[in-house]
Order: C-alpha cells, then structure tokens, then sequence
C-alpha cells in the first residue's frame, strides 16, 4: 500500500501566508482550527498553560487520525489573536496587557471532526497532560481582506509596522476590524529576539463613511 502524502497547510494556502516587508493585501481563505480563549498578558501562567494545551492536542489528534485513518499531516504553527474591550473595535490597547484577550489558534486539515476532537480531548485528559484540554474547540474562520506583514524582532517592538499597516489600509479607503492577528514562525526560546518572524495580519473593511 503507497504511503500517504503528509498534508503541509502552509502549501495548501500559501497565499494565506505570504511574507511582505511592506505591507500587502491579501485575502485569507476560510480555513479550520483549533482554538482556544484567555485573557492576560502573554508571560502569565495561563498564556503559557493554555498554550501547552493546544499544542497537545494538536499533537495528540494528528497521530491519533494517522493511526485511525491513515491520513497524515504537519501540525502547523501557533497563532494569535489578541484584543482589548470589544472585538469588533479594531484595535487593542498595547500598554495594558493585563487587559489583553487573546485566542490561541492551530490551523488544522478540513478532515478533521468533532468526533477527532472528542477522542483528542479524553485521551489527553487520560494522560493528564493539561488541565484545559476540554476548552479547545474546532472553529471555522474566514478572515477574508487584509493587511499583512513580515516583522523581524521583537513582539514589543510590532506597533511601527502595525500603524504602517494601518496607514496602508486607510490610503486605500479601508479600515481596521475585528481582532489583531500574528502568526509565529520563530520559537522564541531558541531564537534571539532582533531575529523572530512574525506575520502580522489584521483584516479590513471599506471605511464607513461619516454621516
């Protein structure tokens, strides 16, 4: 029997992740994830527990779908999405992150079911890896038009690279909403800080028009 193909979701969509040094305009596929919600800042005990969690699942429904029906796949990178007050506003108060929402996401293959998620989350509970298995979900999302960029260094140091994103936006009579997005491609506990790549995405709308 011929060894099936490992699916890699970063090829399947790579529209949806392109690199721009300057920002660009793109328009995200629907695409399906894992997902789960905290609030906070992102060095606080729940950010980092609730990360573990996603990952473990993750891993423990790819090679639990590998055994059960032979389909194989890369378990993508994390994502982020972070907001403050409402989620529809736009934007999000960077000198506040105890105030910080945020939703940790993994792209996951569209042959994935909730029954996968079920078996996933009771035999991580089993093992007793995490203790927030049973709060991630599968989402469909679609973000749809946006603006996109490549960052290089710190996360701190994203706010220049997302006002020109923004700049951008408008110059083309659009305006940020929803929630803002990064994409980690770098691990940060084994790369230098002036050296981590993050996509920075952030979706946009036509400008409402006063009155």
């Amino acid at each position: 029997m011929p060894k099936a193909e490992k699916v890699d979701l970063y090829k399947q969509h790579k529209d949806d992740y392109v690199m721009p040094k300057t920002p660009q305009l793109v328009n995200v596929s629907k695409g399906l994830y894992l997902a789960i919600e905290g609030k906070g800042a992102p060095t606080g005990t729940a950010f980092h527990e609730k990360m573990g969690a996603i990952y473990a699942m993750a891993y423990t429904m790819k090679f639990a779908v590998k055994q059960a029906k032979g389909r194989d796949y890369k378990v993508a990178g994390p994502e982020g999405f972070w907001w403050s007050g409402e989620i529809g506003e736009g934007r999000w108060e960077a000198g506040k992150p105890e105030e910080w929402r945020w939703k940790l996401v993994i792209r996951t293959p569209e042959f994935i079911t909730k029954a996968d998620l079920k078996q996933a989350i009771a035999a991580v509970q089993k093992k007793g890896k995490t203790a927030f298995a049973a709060e991630v979900k599968l989402e469909t999302m679609r973000e749809g038009p946006s603006v996109q960029l490549l960052h290089i260094g710190p996360y701190d140091k994203e706010q220049p690279n997302v006002e020109k994103m923004e700049a951008f936006a408008k110059e083309r009579g659009m305006e940020f909403h929803g929630a803002h997005h990064e994409i980690y491609l770098s691990d940060p506990r084994r790369v230098p800080p002036e050296k981590i790549r993050t996509i920075l995405r952030h979706p946009v709308r036509p400008m409402k028009r006063p009155g």
